[in-house]
């Protein structure tokens, strides 16, 4: 029963961003635990003692599953069955996550009518896997003379995928370029 109080100084799992350390065994030092049994029912609140004692009848662990509670709550559970539950747990939970990623377009003042129907069908691809779009026209040397007319190619840019796509941020001018990001349309 305490070999895992041996392997595992303690359990640490991170939920919603925040570690929970799980102390088994002898490691719980609080002198009165709520105790929860192993088939899930109160058990009321006992000293450490009578709770250690009550897993140690049961074959069992016991583990501190709330220790901000007042008092503490304790399971006597199986902590290696507990373990990978909450390892099965978290893994699920990475795997139904959807990570967006942001792919870039880059575009010049200049760019021919051709290239900027290239630069959409590729923009199109991105938005239709999900991902966000970041659309940046650059300028060099005396382009920036010109920022106002080429404010034009990115509406344009705009008006081509506005049946798949939102302006996310609209454009910004910042050092040498101009910025902005567009999302795919929610299909609800």
């Amino acid at each position: 029963m305490d070999t895992y109080a041996y392997k595992y100084p303690f359990f640490c799992v991170f939920m919603e961003g925040k570690a929970i350390d799980y102390l088994i065994n002898e490691q719980i030092k609080d002198s009165e635990v709520r105790v929860i049994g192993p088939e899930g029912g109160q058990l009321g609140v006992m000293s450490i003692a009578e709770a250690r004692e009550k897993a140690e009848e049961a074959g069992l662990d016991l583990v501190r599953v709330s220790p901000n509670a007042k008092p503490p709550v304790c399971k006597i559970i199986d902590f290696g069955k507990f373990r990978y539950e909450m390892a099965r747990k978290e893994k699920d939970a990475k795997k139904k996550q959807k990570v967006v990623e942001i792919k870039e377009v880059r575009l010049s003042p200049n760019i021919e009518e051709n290239d900027l129907n290239t630069k959409i069908t590729q923009a199109r691809k991105f938005l239709m896997k999900g991902n966000r779009v970041k659309v940046t026209l650059r300028f060099r040397g005396r382009e920036l003379a010109y920022v106002n007319q080429s404010k034009g190619i990115l509406d344009n840019f705009v008006e081509q995928l506005a049946d798949i796509s939102t302006v996310d941020k609209q454009a910004k001018f910042e050092g040498r370029s101009m910025f902005m990001f567009l999302a795919a349309k929610s299909s609800k």
